[in-house]
C-alpha cells in the first residue's frame, strides 16, 4: 500500500494511491462502511495495526469497483510529506561504503567503532517537508548538499526492542533527503557537538509511505553477522536531469532493525517516529567532491545552487522531486562568529 498526505489549503488529508490515482482514504473508508475513519497520517499511525486492516479492506473494494468514489490523477495532486509532523526524526549511519569513502577522502583511518554498533543523531522534526520547493537561507548555499537515503516510519510504541523483533514495528518506508549546509555543519562539529544548524533547516521525505508488504519481492539477506530485513532497491539521485549518485538499499551494513534496537534502548519509540538510514555510498556531493579531488587535483567540486532540481528515486518507493530556492535575506549566522580571545 502507498499512502500519501494530500495538501488541501492549510491542511493535509490522508490519501491512498491506487494505480495512477489518489483517493481520500477517509472518504473511501466511509463509502466502504467505516464511518469516522481518520483523515490524517498522525492518527492513522497511532492505531496503525487496526487502521491498516480497514485501509486494506477499503483498497480491495476500490480495486473491485464495489464502492463508487472519484480519485484525482497523481500528476494533478499536491503532495506534502507523507508524515507531515513526525513525533521525532532520527538519522542513522548504516552504509559502510559512504563512511569509509568520506574518511579516506579526509585521509584518516576507517573508524573501527562503525562495525561495533549503529549510531544516529536527532534532527529537527519540525523542519520535515515533502515534494516541492526547499527554501534555503543564503548561508545554506555555502556548500549546500543533498543526501540520498531511505527512511522508515514507526507504527507502534516499544522499548528495548530486540533486532530480531524490530521489523514488526515498521509501518512503512520512504525516500529521505537529509539536506546539509556543509560549511555550517563542519564549523560547528569542530566543537564535537552536532550536527545542528548545518542540518536543521530541512529534511525531505516522500513522496509515499510504502508499507512493508509492497517490498516483499525485493527482500534479500542482511550482511553477514547482521539481523533484520534488507531489500534490493536501487537508489539514484539526479540534479537538473543529470544522474550524480547511484547505490542500493541492499548495501546497508546496519539494518533498520538493528538501528531500531539501538534507538529503543531504555526509551520508547513512538508511532510517527521517522528514522533515516544515513547516506548511501556516493549519495552526496561531499563524498563525490572528496573522491574527485583525491583522484584529480583539478576536479571542480559541485554544490546545490538556487533553482536546482533534485530528483531522488528508490525502486518501489517512487520519485522525490524538489526545487532549491533561495530566501532573499541579508541575515548571516556565519557573520555572527566572534573573534577568539586568549
Amino acid at each position: 500500500m502507498k499512502l500519501v498526505s494530500i495538501i488541501k489549503g492549510d491542511t493535509s488529508k490522508l490519501g491512498i494511491v491506487i494505480g495512477k490515482k489518489i483517493y481520500d482514504l477517509s472518504e473511501a473508508a466511509a463509502a466502504a462502511g467505516h464511518q469516522n475513519f481518520t483523515d490524517n497520517m498522525a492518527d492513522f499511525l497511532k492505531g496503525f495495526e487496526s487502521n491498516m486492516q480497514i485501509a486494506e479492506l477499503t483498497e480491495q473494494q476500490i480495486f473491485e469497483g464495489k464502492i463508487q468514489i472519484s480519485g484525482i490523477d497523481e500528476s494533478n495532486a499536491e503532495l506534502g510529506a507523507p508524515v507531515p509532523s513526525p513525533t521525532s526524526c532520527r538519522d542513522g549511519y548504516a552504509f559502510r561504503q559512504h563512511v569509509a569513502a568520506a574518511r579516506r577522502n579526509r585521509r584518516v583511518e576507517m573508524i573501527p567503532e562503525f562495525d561495533e554498533y549503529p549510531i544516529f543523531y536527532f534532527t529537527n522534526h519540525n523542519a520535515i517537508q515533502g515534494p516541492g520547493d526547499v527554501m534555503c537561507m543564503p548561508d545554506h548555499f555555502d556548500k549546500l548538499d543533498f543526501e540520498l537515503e531511505a527512511a522508515v516510519v514507526i507504527g507502534k510504541k516499544g522499548m528495548n526492542i530486540k533486532a530480531a523483533d524490530a521489523d514488526a514495528y515498521i509501518a512503512g518506508y520512504m525516500i529521505m533527503n537529509d539536506m546539509s549546509a556543509r560549511t555550517l555543519q563542519m564549523e560547528e562539529m569542530k566543537l564535537n557537538l552536532g550536527p545542528a544548524k548545518g542540518k536543521d533547516f530541512s529534511t525531505v521525505i516522500g513522496p509515499y509511505l510504502v508499507t512493508p508488504d509492497e517490498l516483499s519481492g525485493y527482500e534479500i539477506k542482511p550482511k553477514t553477522n547482521h539481523t533484520g530485513k534488507n531489500y534490493n532497491l536501487k537508489m539514484t539521485c539526479k540534479v537538473n536531469g543529470v544522474q550524480v549518485s547511484e547505490g542500493n538499499m541492499g548495501d546497508m551494513d546496519w539494518t533498520f532493525a538493528e538501528i531500531i534496537e539501538r534507538c529503543s534502548y531504555g526509551v520508547n519509540i513512538l508511532p510517527g517516529d521517522v528514522i533515516g538510514s544515513g547516506t548511501v555510498g556516493t549519495g552526496c556531493f561531499l563524498e563525490l567532491n572528496g573522491t574527485g579531488l583525491l583522484n584529480n587535483p583539478d576536479y571542480k567540486p559541485q554544490w546545490l545552487q538556487d533553482g536546482d532540481v533534485v530528483e531522488m528515486e528508490i525502486t518501489g518507493l517512487g520519485v522525490l522531486k524538489n526545487t532549491i530556492r533561495r530566501i532573499p535575506s541579508d541575515f548571516s549566522i556565519l557573520k555572527l562568529k566572534k573573534t577568539a580571545t586568549k
